[in-house]
């Protein structure tokens, strides 16, 4: 399996577009492409129960953090254009490929 499964990357600014965070816009923080998960700055938090830990230096209590949700959930926000898009492959002069908006044609790679 490649590592490109997915067309969005660690750092891309998506936007959700199903679930209980329908709307939110945030960044991604971890790609796990054999999954097909990603996990996304300040979206789909859920509450852990942790028991404290003083050899690791972990205070116990309800933590909040982000879980993983499912990529065909999101939708990469395009840098240029601001908008939610899909993307395409694109070959540049210089030999590199590139993923491209689909509605304003610019690069989403900078």
């Amino acid at each position: 399996m490649s590592s490109l499964a997915t067309p969005i990357r660690k750092n891309d600014n998506v936007l959700v577009i199903t679930g209980k965070d329908r709307g939110k816009r945030g960044r991604v923080l971890k790609v796990n492409p054999e999954k097909n998960r990603l996990v996304i700055e300040g979206v789909n938090m859920i509450k852990r129960h942790t028991k404290p830990n003083p050899g690791k230096n972990i205070k116990g209590g309800i933590v909040e953090r982000e879980a993983p949700l499912n990529a065909s959930n999101v939708q990469l926000v395009c840098p240029e254009c601001s908008a939610p898009t899909r993307t395409g492959r694109q070959r540049l002069g210089d030999g590199r490929s590139v993923r491209i908006c689909r509605k304003c044609e610019g690069v989403v790679d900078k």
